[in-house]
């Protein structure tokens, strides 16, 4: 359908629509504005856990681009290397083993990188024996449609069950989409402090099999699974039993569901309970809004991390050893850095084993520069998906000196923008202790932060991760090694030692203009 035979949109440059018929139907201008965690048509417009900023970009999404099928989107980018058989079939095995995929990325990537260690959400739907009975979606934003069409024909009307916590017109969007489907409920989130976000990502797919768990990063809509660089860690399917794993995995979900205090998802919380989740070798990481006290408050946010690392985690041998942050958005951590980010967040993560130390070794953080975003698949676009503001950063000056690249040759993602987020740590010799994936950007409402002289913990937003251990998988140790040839080789979703800013390197502020040269697809932003 060509656009002499669409009419004009009616909203015009303040449309938010995602529905993919309504760009089949209608035109746009070549503009649009962006909001918290992306610039694709539909994302919500604000949010406190990253900082919102209005952008005007040009930009007019194809059909291509916005349907199933984007292998067409940008034509203009030349193919990454080849990854070699051997590398393939290693890094194919890792995956495998750890339950750890990157998603799929659909154009200017060569197949290598691809095949066996990557998943499309059709691939998780359906990749299970076994008939599919309902399901349950957690999730920043979502297109209905597309999800749809992720299941087999003959699925797209069982039961489904979506959890969202979006206001306002967004909100509004997502119930016009559902009214066209009888089978699909909506739950909105509760937050009991202000300025919070709905930010996990996660699916519970139930089969007359079994049970199985997603954890991603990737929102529910097909830009997100496309283009960018995201990461999923899959359940294996899990049978009827009462069995849970050492991790206290099961335990651990059922409390986040309960934590909703939704009767459905209460219900959902029941259902898990019938299931053996002993195979599931994970941590699981979850921050809930609310102001935890007492024992409560090492339930969630940073400070479970803390508790589990105390518990299971790396010995005090590795207290000097560097921990390295990535994420897709920065919050407002404070004018001083002690204040937060390397006081008690990285105290968290510095933790080792049996030990009440307050460490406080080097913090490495990956964030994109302005030439790792021009240079991306998706040229300054993907920049919508890195919403740190010029105020931003005005109010926290020395995060630049604690900046690194974006890289990642060893999955052939160097131009996939990030939106995934990983935390670890690594030692001189390539030893990683732990490894975790998670939905928590470099912010307090993510993590939490301390009050009342440590008494509590005060969290605006829902947040869901797993965290990778080397015991729970019989070993001593996880390595890099990008070959990934190395039997205790882990399939870290970027390249290590991560390389520091130079002096030239900008970091990426979303509401600047970059006028000096064009992006990899042609475009400015402005």
């Amino acid at each position: 359908m060509g656009d002499k035979s669409r009419n004009p949109c009616p909203y015009g440059e303040n449309c938010t629509r995602k529905n993919p018929k309504h760009f089949m139907e209608c035109t746009h201008p070549q503009t649009q504005t962006t909001g918290e965690s992306s610039s694709k048509r539909g994302f919500p417009s604000s949010s406190s856990d990253s900082g919102t900023v209005e952008k005007k970009v040009k930009y007019a999404p194809s059909t291509s681009e916005i349907m199933h099928d984007a292998a067409t989107v940008s034509t203009k980018s030349h193919k990454n290397k080849e990854m070699s058989p051997a590398h393939q079939v290693a890094l194919a095995e890792k995956c495998t083993k750890y339950r750890y995929y990157m998603s799929r990325v659909h154009h200017s990537i060569d197949s290598s990188f691809n095949e066996g260690s990557s998943l499309t959400l059709h691939n998780v739907i359906n990749g299970t024996q076994g008939n599919l009975i309902d399901s349950c979606w957690f999730s920043y934003m979502y297109d209905l449609n597309w999800i749809r069409q992720q299941f087999k024909p003959e699925d797209r009307n069982k039961p489904m069950t979506v959890v969202e916590g979006l206001q306002g017109s967004s909100r509004i969007e997502l119930l016009e989409q559902r009214n066209n489907y009888t089978n699909i409920k909506v739950i909105q989130a509760q937050f009991s402090i202000p300025y919070g976000v709905h930010h996990t990502k996660m699916a519970i797919l139930r089969y007359d099999k079994g049970i199985r768990i997603m954890i991603t990063t990737a929102n529910l809509i097909p830009l997100d699974w496309f283009h960018k660089s995201q990461a999923l860690w899959c359940s294996p399917l899990c049978p009827l039993g009462n069995a849970d794993s050492e991790t206290n995995f099961k335990a651990d979900l059922i409390e986040y569901l309960e934590a909703y205090k939704s009767p459905i998802l209460r219900d959902w919380a029941s259902t898990l309970s019938k299931y053996d989740m002993s195979k599931c070798k994970v941590f699981l990481i979850a921050s809930v809004p609310g102001r935890h006290k007492q024992e409560k408050k090492f339930s969630f946010g940073h400070l479970k991390l803390r508790k589990v690392l105390e518990q299971h985690g790396p010995k005090a041998s590795a207290a000097t050893w560097p921990v390295i942050g990535q994420f897709s958005s920065i919050g407002r951590l404070g004018a001083d850095p002690s204040n937060w980010l390397t006081g008690e967040f990285l105290i968290s993560l510095s933790t080792t084993l049996k030990s009440n130390a307050r460490n406080k070794p080097a913090l490495r953080l990956i964030y994109p520069t302005v030439e790792d975003v021009r240079t991306s698949l998706e040229g300054y676009q993907a920049g919508g998906s890195l919403p740190f503001s010029q105020l931003q950063y005005n109010g926290q000056p020395y995060i630049r000196s604690l900046m690194h690249k974006w890289k990642s040759e060893c999955r052939g993602r160097t131009r996939a923008a990030p939106h995934i987020k990983s935390y670890l740590r690594l030692s001189p010799n390539n030893a990683i202790p732990w490894f975790l994936m998670t939905s928590s950007n470099l912010s307090k409402a993510a993590w939490g932060m301390a009050e009342k002289e440590d008494s509590q913990l005060m969290i605006r937003s829902y947040e869901l991760g797993v965290l990778f251990l080397p015991k729970m998988f019989d070993t001593d140790s996880f390595v890099y090694d990008p070959t990934f040839a190395d039997p205790k080789a882990f399939p870290v979703p970027f390249d290590l030692p991560p390389t520091q800013y130079s002096s030239d390197d900008e970091i990426w502020i979303v509401d600047k203009s970059y006028r000096d040269k064009k992006d990899s697809v042609g475009d400015y932003w402005h």
